[in-house]
Formats: C-alpha cells, sequence, structure tokens
C-alpha cells in the first residue's frame, strides 16, 4: 500500500529542478520524487555508491596508503 506524504520547505531551486525534469521527461513532479525517493533509499542507489569504494584507481588506493602510514607508526615507550 502506498504511503501519502507531504514534504514542506522545498527550496525554491529545487523546485525548479523537479519541475524542469518533469517537464523535460514528460511526467509528474509526483513520478520523478518517487524515483528520486526510491533511487535514494532503493537497493540500487545502495549499491551504485558502494560502487565507488569498490573500484579505487590507483590514484585512489596510494592516497588511502599514505593515508593510513601514521596510524602504521608503533610507539616504542608506550610498549615497555
Amino acid at each position: 500500500m502506498s504511503k501519502q506524504l507531504t514534504i514542506r520547505a522545498v527550496p525554491d531551486d529545487v523546485a525548479r529542478q523537479l519541475e524542469r525534469v518533469s517537464h523535460e521527461s514528460g511526467r509528474s513532479v509526483n513520478s520523478v520524487v518517487n524515483d528520486i525517493l526510491a533511487e535514494a533509499v532503493g537497493e540500487q542507489g545502495r549499491r551504485r555508491r558502494l560502487q565507488r569504494y569498490a573500484t579505487w584507481t590507483p590514484h585512489d588506493e596510494a592516497e588511502f596508503e599514505q593515508a593510513l602510514q601514521a596510524q602504521r607508526q608503533v610507539d616504542e615507550a608506550m610498549w615497555r
């Protein structure tokens, strides 16, 4: 069963963008917003967001390794 929601205080620029997408796609604003919400919270959207972390470039990996270097330092005085 569908749930009806009311969204308040939508910024004017966001409303204009939604109307533009609605007009360009030939769909209602409601349909456009439903698709955006489903994408944001749905499994496919989650998978796409997670994919960023599974597809590192060599540069991304090097940057990550460099950031970890400080954490790999052993303070000998703490272990005595």
